[in-house]
């Protein structure tokens, strides 16, 4: 059996799918081929990629693609992680063997001093590592 393909969908691929990217990567090993992309891309935000580097996942070489990308292939699972992307996702022509939603706060919209706004970035990065280990315990 060949990998399992995940594509993490969200509005601007800035932070949760990027951080639910890194996770399947490090916890899920070579058993996965891993993607994510967004509806509208923004860019990988630079906290997201600072509380994943603490947890020790690296998103530094990571890029913002968008969902047209992805539109053609074959996918055994797709995840949304905001329910814009739930809401505009895009018809795929490849085959998605089955989709779910995560509905995990947006850190992007925290706001505070830094710490404030990092707390909130570091919450959701364990919300989003506690989903995919969950995940993966499903498939053992």
């Amino acid at each position: 059996m060949g990998k399992r393909r995940v594509l993490f969908l969200c509005t601007g691929n800035a932070c949760r799918s990027q951080m639910a990217e890194g996770w399947l990567r490090q916890l899920g090993g070579d058993r996965y081929a891993v993607f994510s992309a967004g509806t509208r891309p923004q860019g990988v935000n630079p906290l997201a990629v600072q509380v994943m580097a603490e947890a020790g996942v690296d998103l530094s070489s990571h890029t913002s693609d968008p969902v047209g990308r992805y539109l053609d292939r074959d996918f055994d699972l797709l995840v949304t992680v905001c329910g814009g992307a739930r809401e505009s996702c895009p018809v795929f022509a490849g085959q998605v063997r089955e989709r779910r939603h995560w509905p995990v706060d947006d850190p992007a919209g925290a706001s505070g001093t830094e710490e404030d706004v990092l707390v909130v970035f570091r919450r959701v990065r364990d919300e989003i590592r506690q989903r995919v280990v969950s995940l993966l315990g499903e498939e053992c």
